[in-house]
């Protein structure tokens, strides 16, 4: 796989941004239960990279290593816009959230292919939940930054699902299936996890958690197969949908036994 012409995306995007003066306005009012949303969403982009990039130099192609660090600045880039969206609505950002962490544990000492497995599961969810920020927030500033961002998310995609099938290439059948079973296990709790944690920032959005867990799955399901092949990916999206629609019936019990417990 040749990445030259991902890395020379990166860099065009680069040089725009380097020109770009973007503003920074004040007085917005956003929910509180989004502000908070975003705040997690921030603290998620603002990592240093430095595993993802330690991974890509042990893979031996510069021209990769060239790109990867460029990606990394355009995530970092995405931290600087949604402070700028706290600072407009009178938020500060926060140093931290349990979900990162996870994320970080998840990808430790897994090597290139694993790294990018997990940053594909924030990406895809960063897909839908960005969509959702620039459909639904009601704000010209804040819809017009979630574009620009969903906008960088949707070039990311192909880049890791490039390198994601150079490395599988070459897996016999069996570790193929076995990664493929758990990339989609990962990403069922990843939908699963993001829209329990931001239940109030998506129902402000005018997007229902079974709803966002159901797109995020629809997404993903296309780019395990063009990883993995069709028919692998095919054995394990029905597994998937089963555990994330009992999941969804688990949740949807607990909340009507609070509503009779509250009434």
């Amino acid at each position: 796989m040749d990445f030259r012409q991902h890395l020379a995306t990166f860099q065009e995007h680069a040089r725009r941004r380097a020109g770009q003066d973007e503003p920074q306005p004040a007085g917005g009012r956003l929910p509180r239960a989004l502000i908070r949303s975003i705040q997690r969403f921030q603290a998620g982009e603002d990592g240093d990279g430095t595993s993802v990039i330690a991974a890509a130099e042990r893979a031996g192609d510069p021209v990769y290593l060239a790109a990867v660090r460029l990606f990394v600045a355009e995530e970092q880039s995405h931290a600087v816009r949604l402070a700028r969206v706290l600072r407009y609505a009178g938020a500060e950002t926060i140093g931290g959230h349990w979900t990162d962490t996870v994320f970080v544990l998840v990808r430790r000492g897994g090597g290139l292919r694993l790294e990018l497995m997990t940053l594909m599961l924030a990406e895809v969810v960063a897909l839908r939940y960005y969509r959702a920020l620039r459909d639904g927030c009601g704000d010209p500033y804040v819809s017009g930054v979630a574009a620009r961002i969903l906008a960088d998310e949707e070039r990311h995609v192909p880049f890791h699902l490039d390198r994601l099938r150079q490395g599988f290439a070459a897996a016999p059948r069996a570790g193929r299936f076995a990664a493929a079973v758990g990339w989609w296990v990962l990403m069922v709790g990843a939908a699963l996890v993001v829209a329990a944690d931001h239940g109030g920032a998506l129902r402000a959005l005018g997007l229902a958690r079974h709803r966002f867990v159901t797109d995020v799955l629809r997404l993903f399901r296309p780019m395990a197969a063009s990883v993995f092949g069709r028919r692998v990916a095919a054995a394990q999206q029905g597994a998937a949908e089963q555990e994330a629609a009992g999941q969804k019936a688990v949740g949807q019990k607990a909340a009507r036994q609070k509503a009779l417990l509250g009434s």
